[in-house]
């Protein structure tokens, strides 16, 4: 399966058509580039793109 990007949070999601983390199901093919997340604690980045969990996430959603 193609991997897919949550709309709503950005979490990039392996399996399945509902998000995770925020239970949306707006789900796209259409993203490029991601980020680790592996201390959002202390992350500059993380608390810019509002993310609280150790995670891979989509940068940029296309239209």
């Amino acid at each position: 399966m193609e991997e897919v990007a949550c709309k709503s949070c950005r979490i990039i999601i392996k399996s399945g058509n509902r998000c995770p983390l925020c239970g949306s199901t707006d789900i796209t093919p259409k993203w490029s580039g991601y980020i680790i997340m592996l201390n959002p604690e202390k992350s500059e980045i993380a608390k810019k793109l509002n993310i609280n969990i150790n995670s891979t996430f989509a940068l940029n959603i296309k239209s």
